[in-house]
């Protein structure tokens, strides 16, 4: 599979990480079986992230992939953290920096590893001291915990406000990003047009990764809706979209799944799909569009038709 660089950090991984939210849907022999199709296919780059079932999921993979010394060295990890169990009900997030350094030894000893490739803080915690996060991560990079750092779900000025304290570069951003989910793209596009489109939610993040050097990564590349509520293949509600992606797609003899993720990797930003699913086929299908470059005009005839009428 095609590489690409994290950030400015000089790390080659693939183009696309395999996300592992839902890893404990399969029993151990289905689990241990996707792994290995996935790094015979060049696919070593994982997505995790401490809450997801509560930490199972980082259990159930370094169970499958038999981890050891040897393995480890085969295969990138991402986990986040911040996350919480709120005793009130729901979420709540905490970026404290004894939360922090809990969550990372909880991961390393799920994952059944000494470090971590990336850490991420998983979403905006506006009671966070940039101060003790800043320490936490200082202690778990000298101590080799935790090689490279990002973020998900944050803005430009959330991003601008760690930095300012954080001594390790910010390489990664993870959001939500995909052809049912542009408005990161959109706002640039209709800039001063009053229309929906043209508002801005994130502060030109897309064009703050490229002048920070950072990687946007794409999760739910498939989905629509704030919650993620729908997937848009094969969805009748987006039947132009989907005619669109079949239609292109035709022409390279692939998917309209491959041809979703060919039309995020034809941005120059370099953005980094993050897969969720555990169907073998369904991930040789995401893999191969890191084999594909469409044309301009073919990115902007995907583009209109999710609905959005040029200015």
């Amino acid at each position: 599979m095609r590489n690409i660089q994290l950030g400015s950090s000089g790390v080659m991984v693939p183009t696309i990480a395999v996300g592992c939210m839902r890893i404990v849907g399969l029993d151990a022999k289905r689990a241990e079986h996707f792994l290995k199709t996935a790094l015979e296919n060049g696919a070593n780059f994982f997505d995790h992230a401490d809450c997801y079932s509560g930490g199972r999921c980082e259990e159930l993979f370094a169970d499958a992939l038999h981890m050891n010394a040897d393995m480890r060295e085969k295969v990138f990890i991402q986990t986040k953290c911040g996350n919480v169990d709120n005793p009130y009900g729901h979420w709540m997030y905490n970026f404290s920096k004894n939360h922090i350094l809990e969550a990372v030894e909880g991961s390393l000893r799920r994952l059944k590893t000494d470090y971590i490739d990336m850490l991420l803080l998983h979403r905006p915690d506006p009671l966070m001291e940039p101060e003790e996060i800043a320490e936490a991560f200082e202690k778990l990079y000298t101590e080799g915990k935790v090689r490279h750092f990002g973020v998900s779900n944050q803005n430009v000025m959330q991003m601008q406000l760690l930095q300012k304290y954080i001594r390790q570069p910010l390489i990664v951003n993870q959001v939500q990003m995909g052809v049912g989910h542009t408005s990161i793209l959109d706002h640039g596009m209709f800039m001063n047009m009053e229309m929906p489109f043209g508002t801005d939610r994130d502060g030109g993040l897309y064009e703050y990764s490229r002048l920070q050097e950072f990687t946007l990564q794409a999760w739910s590349p498939f989905r629509v809706g704030c919650y993620c509520e729908e997937l848009v293949i094969d969805n009748p509600k987006y039947q132009r979209l989907n005619d669109a992606l079949e239609e292109v797609g035709d022409r390279y003899g692939v998917s309209k799944t491959t041809m979703a993720l060919a039309w995020l990797l034809r941005l120059p930003a370099h953005i980094q799909p993050v897969t969720g699913t555990m169907n073998e086929g369904r991930l040789l299908e995401c893999l191969k569009a890191a084999e594909i470059e469409i044309s301009r005009a073919e990115w902007y005839s995907i583009y209109a038709a999710g609905g959005h009428q040029l200015p």
